[in-house]
């Protein structure tokens, strides 16, 4: 099902799909708390839940490094923050300063007369890509979709918003998320996956589709677009083995922040005293140069 930003604002939230603006959505929607993939994520090592407590009590600014990747899911998706060329030769005058913190002040994307080159690039080269293309065909589901279910084991609330939601069909759904990185090449782009968490994220989206019955044993794959011309695509999809280790990693940060949120403890990284031995390398570079 899916539903407007009203119901919300309910005292009961009920699981479902919901069309809502990606800020209400990442300044979390539920009442009491949800949790989210890349809150999963910020959970576990090498973070941990006192990180996580403190990033969502004081929720950090933008970062400006991300606006291009931001960018370019605007120009994707076909949704999203509005784009302002700002076509100065220098950002560090009071006058560009100010026209810039303006912009993002009401919650618009400024860019660069390179960065804005960049990303309507990126998009007419997806454009082109015969399947990525294809998975974020407007006629081939809706964009930027929140879904809201709860935990069976915990009660946990946990949220997720899709880059692209199919619309249902007698085929095996797939869901698409769009990634933007500095090189897409098969062998990079597996250690993305795996350094980012993306195995994670695949294994969170897959869980809210499957409990929502949206779609039984859906398929999940990345689009990863690089950002510097010619903006070479990869489409991976992530294997059973890829989503079942970050369902497990996934569990294991679902039970900690129910275990956190119970107790009111939100530990660090630890409670003990850590022993350090020294790395391999270092080891080898002192046998090396003195024995």
């Amino acid at each position: 099902m899916t539903t407007t930003a009203e119901p919300l604002d309910a005292p009961a939230i009920v699981p479902g799909v919901y069309d809502i603006p990606a800020e209400v959505y990442h300044a979390d929607p539920v009442p009491g708390g949800s949790l989210s993939s890349s809150g999963a994520r910020k959970l576990l090592p090498p973070s941990c839940p006192a990180r996580f407590k403190w990033e969502r009590d004081n929720p950090p600014p933008p970062k400006k490094v991300f606006e291009v990747g931001t960018a370019a899911h605007k120009l994707v998706l076909g949704t999203g923050p509005e784009l302002v060329l700002v076509d100065k030769a220098r950002w560090d005058t009071d006058e560009t300063k100010a026209k810039v913190a303006e912009i993002r002040a009401r919650g618009a994307v400024p860019l660069k007369r390179s960065d804005w080159d960049h990303v309507h690039g990126m998009a007419a080269a997806l454009r082109r890509h015969p399947i990525a293309s294809a998975l974020f065909a407007p006629e081939r589901g809706q964009a930027e979709q929140a879904l809201l279910w709860q935990d069976r084991a915990t009660g946990v609330w946990r949220r997720a918003l899709l880059d692209h939601l199919p619309h249902p069909t007698s085929g095996r759904m797939v869901v698409a998320d769009y990634k933007s990185t500095t090189s897409s090449s098969p062998a990079t782009a597996r250690k993305t996956v795996f350094n980012y968490g993306y195995h994670c994220q695949g294994g969170w989206y897959l869980d809210g589709v499957e409990a929502l019955g949206l779609a039984r044993d859906p398929a999940f794959v990345l689009v990863m677009q690089e950002k510097e011309p010619p903006y070479l695509i990869t489409v991976v999809q992530l294997d059973h083995e890829s989503i079942q280790l970050g369902r497990e990693l996934n569990r294991r940060a679902i039970d900690t922040y129910a275990r956190c949120v119970e107790t009111g403890h939100w530990p660090g990284y630890s409670d003990q005293i850590e022993l350090i031995t020294p790395p391999a390398w270092a080891a080898s570079t002192h046998h090396e140069e003195y024995m």
